[in-house]
């Protein structure tokens, strides 16, 4: 039987990666987002510079998709090896594949929402994990869409909780600082709130993202779930041996691990 996804623990992993790694997240999504804030001051009443926001708002959400699932990778043994400018460009290579991805799934859960909302909400789910998968088993766009929806399988309604969590979460934290911008600055202001709303929520739609990819290949396919979100930094000094040296027989022994299982496991 296929172990289960573990909704809360899940959110719970999304918000504590948030948590220890904002240094390199929000720095990011910062230097991602601010040419969509700067074209939506801009743009005024100018049909062709909206939707030229509305562009390059679709490539900087599928690059920075795509460089928090590298950073999430990249912490997979418990350190952050990678820098931001790192992070960014490490996503670069897939941005291509992630907006193809990004279009077609896009088309297909809209009108799935338009036409009747299960279906959409449907596809929204079993879609999920399709910008992990390109990146980190570097796969074609349509193979990707079948392999998010094995990992998805059998964990469906529990991967939907935390998709619908994370999205009233993200979608009112957005609106409010949206709002408030645009009622201290007019246009400019909105454009501010609309940053600051990106560079705070954007980290965790993505972590959700990147985090389920990472949770259920390891339920499917055995395997560490996660790791932990940054490794214990190491003793400054080595342990002093017990009085009267290592016992005979060779050199003292590391005590073993606590018994019980991982935190991040089943």
């Amino acid at each position: 039987m296929t172990p289960k996804l573990d909704t809360a623990g899940t959110l719970e992993r999304i918000f504590e990666m948030y948590s220890r790694q904002f240094g390199v997240l929000l720095p990011a999504a910062l230097i991602i987002y601010l040419p969509v804030a700067v074209l939506q001051i801009v743009a005024g009443s100018s049909i062709i510079l909206a939707l030229l926001a509305v562009i390059v708002a679709l490539v900087a959400g599928t690059l920075f998709q795509g460089a928090v699932v590298q950073a999430v990778r990249d912490m997979q043994d418990g350190r952050r090896d990678l820098s931001v400018g790192e992070v960014i460009a490490s996503a670069v290579p897939f941005i291509l594949p992630l907006i193809g991805a990004g279009i077609l799934a896009g088309i297909g859960i809209g009108v799935g929402l338009v036409l009747c909302l299960v279906p959409g909400l449907f596809l929204l789910t079993i879609w999920a994990v399709i910008a992990p998968v390109i990146v980190v088993e570097k796969s074609g766009v349509m193979n990707a869409f079948s392999r998010s929806q094995k990992l998805v399988k059998d964990n469906g309604w529990r991967t939907f909780g935390v998709l619908i969590v994370m999205f009233l979460i993200t979608f009112l934290a957005q609106q409010i600082l949206i709002v408030i911008g645009a009622g201290v600055g007019g246009e400019i202001g909105r454009g501010i709130g609309y940053l600051i709303a990106a560079t705070i929520t954007a980290p965790l739609a993505a972590l959700t993202a990147a985090t389920l990819y990472f949770t259920l290949v390891g339920l499917k396919e055995g395997g560490q779930v996660m790791a932990p979100a940054a490794a214990p930094a190491d003793p400054p000094y080595p342990p002093v041996p017990p009085a009267g040296g290592p016992p005979a027989g060779g050199p003292p022994q590391a005590p073993p691990p606590p018994e019980g299982p991982s935190p991040f496991g089943q």
